[in-house]
């Protein structure tokens, strides 16, 4: 038998190490310095530690979820990992929707990963100057955007009534942080971060990134340092 059709719950040594993982590897990449990057740290920690809990400690939704519909749930054995994903349950247990479902994420993931550490890596080489090259061309907020982008990856492929509800109550938490965060961004650049306000969106590029011409200026800016 597949580890995807064996009963996947109770397994919190798994729970805290994807925790520890995820949170730990996204401190590194983030490194959280003042105030406000701790709360976008701490809100974070709190989505990851309800996702993992129910990905393979204690599976809250799908326990609601059966109760509700009982013998109208779409697959009949909920607490095999493969079953454990919404997405793949609404397919009738589709293991080719999972073959999908999961690269996707992943992916999605990784690229908010990616963001993180390129918005944190201009932001310190910066040294206390506004940064409007690299990623900060294209986005205002990176950090908070690749932020987005994991939370997003993860209610791909790991929905729960929890996530769901933590979800925009994040996101609502970023924007406004990094509202706060452009008011002081304006008192200490004034004309210049409006201008830089004025020219690039905060969250999502409003125009076709040239992943060619990207690449090719992160490859002169490592060889530059």
């Amino acid at each position: 038998m597949s580890y995807l059709d064996q009963y996947a719950y109770g397994l919190w040594g798994r729970v805290l190490v994807n925790i520890v993982f995820l949170v730990g590897f996204t401190y590194y990449i983030f490194k959280p310095q003042a105030k406000r990057e701790w709360r976008s740290m701490g809100a974070y920690a709190a989505f990851a530690v309800a996702l993992f809990t129910e990905m393979y400690g204690f599976p809250l939704t799908i326990y609601f979820l059966t109760s509700v519909l009982g013998n109208n749930y779409p697959v009949l054995d909920p607490f095999t990992h493969v079953n454990g994903h919404l997405w793949v349950v609404l397919a009738g247990g589709s293991k080719v929707l999972f073959s999908i479902i999961h690269p996707l994420s992943n992916l999605i993931i990784m690229l908010g990963l990616l963001v993180i550490h390129m918005g944190w890596k201009g932001i310190h080489s910066g040294k206390g100057e506004l940064v409007t090259t690299g990623i900060y061309k294209y986005i205002r907020h990176p950090q908070y955007t690749g932020f987005m982008l994991i939370i997003t990856g993860f209610l791909i492929q790991w929905p729960t009534i929890i996530t769901l509800i933590m979800a925009p109550i994040l996101f609502i938490i970023y924007i406004r942080l990094a509202k706060k965060e452009e008011e002081l961004m304006i008192k200490t650049f004034d004309e210049e971060y409006i201008k830089f306000k004025e020219e690039v969106p905060a969250f999502i590029p409003n125009r076709r990134i040239r992943l060619k011409d990207f690449f090719k200026r992160k490859s002169q800016q490592s060889i530059e340092e």
